[in-house]
């Protein structure tokens, strides 16, 4: 890959366009961007020394970013009339995808790409952590920020590796070349872009063609995927009780999940989850098969790997605990987006947490989506004993006549539920007199949990005086 003096981002605020942002900045470029909303992360981003403007003013653009010295990135998120882009796409520079330049840097390597509707970002922050714990190392791209390191960013200088959030939208996958590709999940999605199942299933399936034909390919039990890995290939299964690679001897203790992982030629003992809720034993299982596959990694490693993980933000984080609250309530946050995640995260608080009476805060993500699975959405919201439901977050979107959250509203069968806006969030939490309290969606949800948080332990305080 050409090296260029300066690199800039168009859609600069998104998790995967960070990592490489920080990518280039530890290179010693010159790194700025545009995004439309400023957040926490851009707030690191520019902590950091990434330039991030927030007006789509093409004057903006820093002077000395020219075409002969200037790389743009961009994310398909961007709207095709944006100032900023229409200037930098008029003007001879050279543009790539996000995906088009993660695929080129981390060509030559040994690439562990972890593809999937749901779980991705877990599996690969799991595996990114045991090669990082294990001494081998890796670079990895991670589509969440991984809180025992603090970022989705790992660097090594000598690491052969690479651990990539293989992202299926837009079929950026198709950049990548993985040496070792994981399938955790192909429930339909993104059909704004793909319109049809079967499209989206193929997108899959022309994602097992792109592996190295030394390399392996790891894929759930029970997908509708027809895969066509290159000859060469070698094919393994996963899943929770059955397959190349699964679980047996499960204990699930209070506050603790143990389990035996059994492999094609060994079982290897005693695995305790860092974060020990039920869809991170399949999550483990993947990640440990992706780095056990790589030769190079011990028992050992796994084992202390996963029972170090924090898992990355926003990804089941707990933001108020049991044990420090003196109501023994919690307050937990996950980005589950798409109904089987959401039915997922639901199912897990519940078996954490059994018995206990359980709040889901839940704002839908894209109009599209809300759309496509609206009957899906209220099926899992109706497994929680109250439901606050907030407007859709639009994202890259415009309003589609007749989509709102009153269409996944209207069919969430329990009784307690309310719909409201997300403005009015904190003072619904804060009178609902939760139990367990869980917020989910890929919006700007997890923006009120400080505030939420602040609002529970003041009133308590105030109660205990």
């Amino acid at each position: 890959m050409k090296t260029y003096t300066n690199y800039y981002f168009v859609g600069a605020g998104g998790i995967g366009m960070a990592a490489l942002e920080r990518y280039f900045k530890s290179k010693g470029a010159n790194v700025a961007g545009y995004d439309r909303t400023r957040t926490a992360l851009t707030d690191a981003l520019a902590a950091e020394g990434v330039e991030i403007v927030f007006d789509d003013d093409p004057n903006l653009i820093p002077k000395q970013f020219e075409p002969d010295n200037t790389l743009v990135v961009y994310t398909p998120a961007v709207p095709a009339d944006n100032a900023i882009f229409t200037t930098l796409r008029s003007g001879g520079f050279t543009i790539f995808k996000r995906a088009q330049v993660l695929g080129m840097i981390t060509e030559g390597s040994y690439g562990l790409c972890f593809s999937g509707t749901h779980g991705k970002t877990t599996t690969s922050s799991m595996a990114a952590l045991i090669l990082h714990e294990s001494g081998v190392g890796c670079n990895a791209f991670l589509g969440g920020v991984l809180r025992n390191i603090g970022s989705n960013l790992i660097l090594s200088a000598t690491s052969p590796f690479s651990v990539i959030e293989a992202d299926e939208y837009d079929r950026s996958f198709h950049h990548l070349r993985p040496y070792v590709a994981v399938v955790t999940a192909t429930d339909p999605d993104h059909l704004d872009i793909y319109g049809t199942e079967e499209a989206y299933l193929e997108s899959f399936a022309h994602f097992t063609e792109l592996i190295r034909p030394d390399g392996a390919l790891i894929v759930h039990e029970g997908l509708k995927l027809v895969a066509r890995p290159p000859k060469g290939v070698k094919t393994f299964t996963y899943s929770l009780s059955s397959g190349d690679f699964h679980a047996e001897n499960i204990r699930r203790r209070e506050g603790e999940i143990i389990f035996d992982l059994v492999t094609p030629d060994h079982v290897i003992t005693d695995i305790n989850l860092g974060v020990p809720v039920e869809v991170n034993i399949e999550n483990a299982i993947a990640a440990a098969a992706a780095c056990h596959l790589t030769g190079r990694v011990g028992d050992n490693d796994i084992r202390k790997a996963l029972s170090d993980f924090k898992g990355p933000k926003r990804r089941f984080e707990f933001w108020l605990r049991p044990a420090d609250d003196p109501l023994g309530r919690a307050i937990i946050d996950d980005y589950a987006h798409h109904p089987d995640e959401l039915r997922a995260s639901i199912k897990s608080v519940k078996a954490l947490f059994p018995g206990r009476e359980l709040t889901v805060a839940f704002q839908p993500h894209l109009y599209s989506r809300t759309r496509d699975f609206a009957g899906d959405f209220a099926e899992a919201l109706s497994l929680a004993d109250k439901v606050v439901l907030l407007d859709i977050y639009p994202a890259r979107e415009q309003p589609i006549a007749g989509v709102t959250s009153k269409i996944i509203f209207d069919k969430i069968k329990c009784r307690d539920k309310v719909m409201i806006s997300k403005e009015k969030l904190t003072e619904t939490i804060k009178i609902c007199n939760f139990d367990i309290l869980l917020t989910a969606g890929a919006g700007d949800i997890c923006d009120f949990l400080p505030e939420i948080v602040e609002s529970v332990v003041c009133r308590q305080a105030d109660n205990d005086e």
